[in-house]
């Protein structure tokens, strides 16, 4: 489990406690309807936790495609290979893509929508500049 996880989840257990121990210690009248939302916010964060994988698993396909798109119209006729960064990232969507004339350069897409894809990251080997790549994308700063 990565430690981002670890501590979204903690922090998810210790707020469910404390709601728990407020909804005991207040009065009779309304201590059924407390501990009924409480029980209600526990079932939200199971679900929560349980859903969020695959929900992130089909927006990165989906996004896998339309930058797949992007890369047929922008090089046409180039073979590349599309994969997630290794390990949880802050942000998901961004997509690694290799080129198959470039073996060495890492490219990193950044997907919002089919409409926003922009390169943000580069690898590059040695001592080079991203600018010296064949697929380098120069993203403007104002549209």
């Amino acid at each position: 489990m990565h430690p981002i996880t670890a501590i979204e989840i903690t922090a998810s257990i210790i707020f469910v406690i404390v709601i728990f121990v407020i909804a005991v210690l207040l009065p009779d009248k309304i201590r059924k309807i407390s501990l009924i939302t409480a029980g209600s916010i526990t079932v939200l964060l199971l679900v929560f936790f349980a859903v969020r994988p695959y929900w992130l698993d089909y927006q990165v396909s989906k996004r896998t495609e339309q930058l797949n798109q992007y890369l047929e119209v922008k090089y046409p006729g180039e073979e590349w290979e599309i994969s997630r960064q290794a390990g949880r990232q802050y942000n998901p969507y961004h997509l690694e893509v290799r080129f198959s004339n470039e073996k060495d350069w890492i490219y990193i897409y950044s997907v919002i929508d089919a409409e926003n894809i922009h390169q943000s990251v580069w690898g590059v080997p040695g001592a080079m500049a991203p600018s010296d790549g064949k697929h380098y994308e120069l993203y403007p700063l104002e549209k």
